[in-house]
């Protein structure tokens, strides 16, 4: 046995969020209505490597702001994670409370990831003679793992603890050692931290490499030895390899020093600790604490670790009595044994039948056109429903049972196997049910089929159940069925150019995977039925997320043109501005640098021209040229109001001028959008592939952009149809203020009106000035603005903005009372709602935490009026669109795009258009306050907007 001190390190985040996110299907929720989960699932955590390790030396270390270093390499570091709940924003403070109470330091650094502090406090404890044990379940942390040096994956699922050491690293990643760990994620990026690597690269390729090279600089100097598509990718991607190399490196000098006094597990403040523990209503966990530090629990002895043991000695699962991850505070021992032994295909009884031809596909048409609810999924040849191919589609009506109907290849064929299909899906008399119904709806379209009948969608069902949780079909399936499904790469393998099309698959696999996935959603199906009732949801689900799924799929099929020419003629003029931006730059510097290297322009602004005394740094020590940082300093300094100016225009060029043209569709030369209904919790639309609810507008040659939108032919115009401040007008009915409702009766200038009120001038004296300010205000109100705030926003000072804010208050009193009405409903009932009861769930509303509870009281405020405004779109919208189809119109609603609709006018029709749309836009909810819609025609989006 080894003498060696032992430290714990252990991933915060990691922790809290594996707590949370095993906890989401039960979530503990105490007396005062407290979402707990995220806490008792670290602090069980803890306790466990407490139990098991009795280490001598332990910390816990958090993220903090993100990493500045590798957002100012690469922008889109990280960007595609989801936001983090709020449950487990709220939850942090009180974790770090019981940290501080434990005596157990808690290490954050503004910029640097918990995965940098671990991997310097790691290194510098190796120098003194200590073993480093990482808790995480983060794989990436193998590239730290040394002699003395492990990776400590908590138990989860039943499964053991395990320890990895070089072996272990060497024989799950493919290297000789363990730093090319980093090579290996460098070469095949890393999904869920954004990084990029090397296109085409998984992961057999990159172990490939490493074996072949050793390393990404061994790999990129050795080109001439690849061949073919995968040559000419890594060559042309040689800068992408570096980079996301670098991205994927752990930092092992972040500023933190590993001082062992600070570190020993010493004995906690106990009063403190049950004090924290009553609150939250943690009477288990008090009592286990009160064993695990009194010495009571010497039942279940410390596993001592030594390098020299292997992992399958050390790695044992939680026995009797020892805490785990699912064994902690209120958990029944039946849900332990439950989460401990998730169903598959494999130990589950089922009966999935491939419809045969002849006299099985008749014997299958006549029972399911008996049905009165049915699931079908389609299974395709791709994600993009315009571009897909049917493969097949299963069908399901009864729990554990299901048929699969394969569809030929053969174009002709298949349309003449759908076509038996026709009468049930235009069978308005049978109840559809699927996951993403809207995907289906698209597919069956390109065979000319319309799926007709009440339709209930299991993805929408759970978004308006449990906004805040992911809601694909895996998930849910393992969260509220126990179960967990064949996975899609099991049949086809993991993307990349080796993965196989559905039609590679023998129709065996092809029957038991599509069936099952139809079977699991009807059971869903049946468990949220129950729980949209409970969650008050029913209405939304049936009058507006259902039918606008209908209303969406008709959109994004439809597509709208772009005119690829002006695209061009815009990034050559684009071409041009940047390279006399960059020539003005340079002038300025006196030198040529990479304008769009952060390092390179740091040391340019602040290390050679010294533009600022104490310039800003990373903690890295590089100059900060975040765009914080700059638009600061903008105003007066030419050089920065130009490398902002070049940011913009190259950021503009790719994402949208150069992106577009690339995916506008071949088959129908336009572009279509996919509109996803259930990620914003506020209940507005977003927008992807591609996002146009992004184009900036606030810029000439962003506003540019729009221009290449045109109408489908001669005979059409574009039509915009925009909501007028619909947020204030919404904020005034809601909080019945008087004078802001007569304002908007009366049709006058809101913000002019505002200002004439505020300022005691007559309205046709208030300045440009005076109504700039008012209008920020009038906005900042619904979010919460303070005097800091609205003196950062306007050339007011702080003492003139909080007089500025004091009268609106005074001059608008019944909303001040609204404010503190929601804030109040909110601390009562713990959500607030919009017009139409959508529910926006607010947990730390009564924490104790000051920032949490300031931002939670803010979303009580701004959440109602958001989501209003969004559900009276989707009202407008469900409505015009049956006008549409009901009428006959050849025009066609393209685009929503925040509180704007956008549509292909035929000319013959553009008057009777303007006038329904405008009708059924200001007539979508009646409130005291009348919504004004303002129409715009045009040749292009830009003319129409």
């Amino acid at each position: 046995m080894s003498d060696q001190k032992r430290l714990f390190l252990l991933d915060a985040y990691a922790l809290i969020f594996r707590g949370y996110y095993a906890l989401i299907k039960n979530p503990r929720i105490n007396s005062k209505g407290q979402d707990t989960s995220a806490i008792m699932g670290f602090v069980n955590s803890l306790f466990d490597v407490i139990r098991r390790e009795k280490p001598g030396h332990l910390a816990v270390c958090f993220d903090k702001d993100g990493s500045a270093e590798r957002t100012e390499m690469f922008e889109d570091y990280k960007a595609n994670r989801d936001e983090t709940p709020q449950v487990i924003r709220e939850s942090i403070p009180i974790i770090q409370d019981i940290l501080k109470a434990m005596h157990i330091p808690c290490i954050e650094i503004s910029g640097m990831e918990a995965d940098d502090i671990i991997g310097t406090l790691a290194k510098q404890a190796e120098k003194e003679n200590y073993q480093v044990f990482m808790v995480t379940p983060d794989k990436d942390f193998g590239q730290l793992v040394s002699e003395n040096i492990f990776m400590y994956r908590p138990a989860r699922m039943g499964n053991a603890i395990e320890i990895w050491g070089i072996p272990e690293v060497q024989k799950r990643f493919g290297v000789e050692r363990p730093e090319q760990v980093i090579d290996y994620l460098g070469m095949m990026g890393d999904s869920s931290d954004n990084i990029p690597g090397l296109p085409g690269v998984g992961d057999k390729t990159a172990k490939k490499f490493i074996k072949q090279f050793g390393s990404m600089e061994g790999l990129l100097e050795n080109t001439d030895k690849l061949k073919g598509k995968m040559k000419e990718k890594v060559i042309d991607n040689a800068e992408l390899g570096r980079l996301s190399k670098k991205l994927a490196t752990i930092f092992t000098d972040c500023d933190v020093t590993f001082d062992e006094k600070d570190y020993e597990l010493s004995q906690p403040d106990a009063q403190k600790v049950q004090e924290i523990f009553e609150e939250l209503e943690f009477r288990r966990l008090r009592d286990q604490f009160l064993k695990l530090f009194s010495g009571e629990d010497e039942s279940d002895s410390a596993t001592q670790v030594s390098n020299t043991e292997s992992a399958e000695k050390l790695s044992k699962p939680a026995g009797s009595g020892q805490f785990s991850l699912f064994g902690g505070d209120g958990e029944p021992a039946e849900d332990i044994k439950k989460y401990n032994s998730r169903k598959t295909i494999d130990d589950t009884e089922h009966f999935y039948q491939l419809v045969q031809p002849g006299m099985g596909t008749k014997l299958f048409l006549q029972q399911l056109q008996q049905q009165k609810s049915v699931c079908f999924d389609t299974e395709t040849t791709s994600l993009d429903a315009l571009e897909a191919e049917l493969v097949g589609i299963a069908f399901s009506w009864e729990t554990g049972k299901g048929f699969y109907v394969p569809i030929p290849e053969d174009k002709e064929e298949a349309q003449k196997m759908i076509e038996t299909l026709r009468p049930f899906f235009e069978d308005e008399t049978i109840e559809k049910i699927g996951q993403n119904l809207k995907y289906d709806i698209k597919v069956l379209a390109n065979y000319n089929i319309e799926v007709k009948g009440k339709l209930f969608d299991t993805m929408l069902a759970h978004y308006l159940i449990n906004p805040d949780m992911r809601h694909n079909m895996d998930v849910l399936s393992e969260t509220y069925l126990n179960y967990t499904p064949v996975s899609i790469e099991s049949l086809i393998g993991k993307k990349g150019k080796n993965q196989k099309s559905m039609r590679d698959v023998s129709v065996e696999d092809q029957t038991e995977y599509a069936v099952e996935d139809a079977d699991v959603t009807l059971q869903l199906k049946k468990h949220f039925e129950k729980e949209l009732g409970e969650a008050n949801t029913q209405t939304l689900f049936d009058d507006i997320e259902v039918p606008l799924l209908r209303v969406l799929a008709d959109m994004e099929l439809e597509g709208i043109r772009l005119d690829v020419d002006f695209l061009k003629e815009l990034s050559d003029a684009l071409d041009t501005d940047i390279l006399q931006l960059e020539k003005d730059i340079y002038a300025e510097a006196d030198e040529e640098f990479n304008i769009a290297s952060p390092k390179q322009l740091g040391e340019i602004l602040f290390g050679k021209m010294k533009l600022v005394d104490k310039p800003k740094k990373t903690k890295t020590g590089q100059y900060s040229t975040a765009e914080d940082v700059l638009s600061y300093l903008a105003k007066d300094h030419k050089i920065i109001r130009d490398v902002l100016e070049y940011r913009g225009l190259t950021k503009l060029k790719s994402t949208y001028v150069d992106a577009l043209p690339e995916q506008v569709s071949p088959k129908t030369h336009r572009v279509h959008t996919d509109y996803m209904q259930t990620v914003a919790a506020t209940g507005r639309l977003s927008s992807n592939n591609p996002n146009l609810q992004n184009i900036p507008i606030r810029t000439e040659r962003g506003r540019q952009v729009r221009k290449a939108f045109v109408p489908k032919d001669e005979n059409h115009v574009l039509l915009a149809a925009d909501y007028s401040q619909i947020e204030l007008r919404i904020i005034a009915a809601l909080s019945d203020e008087d004078t802001m409702i007569e304002a908007f009766k009366n049709g006058e200038d809101i913000h002019a009106s505002t200002a004439s009120k505020v300022f005691n001038v007559p309205i046709a004296d208030v300045t440009r000035e005076q109504r700039s300010n008012a209008k920020t205000v009038n906005f900042g109100i619904i979010y919460g603005v303070s005097a800091f705030g609205l003196s950062n926003q306007t050339d007011l000072s702080r003492s003139e903005a909080k007089e500025l804010i004091d009268t609106y208050y005074k001059t608008y009193p019944k909303l001040r009372n609204y404010i503190s009405e929601q804030v109040d409903f909110a601390r009562e009932h713990g959500y607030v709602q919009t017009v139409l009861g959508r529910r926006r769930y607010l947990n730390g509303i009564n924490g104790r935490n000051a920032v949490v509870r300031g931002a939670a009281e803010r979303n009580a405020v701004n959440a109602p009026i958001q989501g209003s405004a969004a559900d009276i779109i989707k009202i407008a919208m469900i409505n015009i669109h049956k006008k549409l189809k009901a009428e006959r119109y050849k025009s066609k609603m393209l685009l929503q795009v925040h509180d704007e609709l956008v549509f292909d006018a035929h000319k013959d029709e553009l008057d009777k258009l303007q006038q329904m749309v405008q009708s059924e836009m200001e007539n979508a909810y009646k409130m005291k306050v009348p919504l004004d819609v303002e129409l715009g025609v045009g040749e292009n989006w830009l003319e129409a907007h």
